[in-house]
């Protein structure tokens, strides 16, 4: 049996954990809504590591935007996570360093593709900035 200090502070942290999860899914709805519409969106994105991951690339081809993981579909970028081998490992990370100062350099609009998510469970989106994909970037990998 609880007492009544104790009763009170646990349900004052259950309040504050079902009212961080009202926020947190509040935050991700508005995000899917900017993600799916086609608008303008902007974050800095940085290289993910080992932290939450909410606006970080993971490869070239892979991001993480407002806490939705993010498939680029127009384009096909060397794996990183695993890399099958060392020389894809290498093409990976240049991918990787290429495509995130493009995605800094200002709003993009994400547009749907048919198919929403692919089998991963990452939203399927043409990166686009000033009506040209970045997917149509001069990507030459030696």
């Amino acid at each position: 049996m609880y007492g009544r200090v104790e009763f009170v502070r646990r349900i004052g942290d259950e309040l504050s954990v079902a009212a961080s999860v009202a926020s947190a899914t509040s935050t991700a709805a508005v995000a899917a809504f900017a993600l799916s519409d086609g608008k303008a969106v902007s974050a800095r994105i940085t290289i993910c590591g080992h932290a939450k991951r909410i606006d970080c690339m993971v490869d070239g081809d892979t991001l993480w935007m407002a806490g939705t993981k993010i498939r680029i579909a127009d384009i096909d970028m060397p794996e990183t996570r695993p890399p099958r081998s060392a020389r894809e490992a290498r093409l990976g990370q240049a991918a990787t360093l290429k495509m995130q100062p493009l995605l800094n350099a200002g709003p993009s609009t994400l547009t749907p593709i048919r198919r929403d998510v692919d089998r991963y469970g990452r939203k399927l989106r043409v990166v686009e900035r000033g009506g040209e994909p970045l997917g149509g970037v001069n990507w030459r990998w030696s």
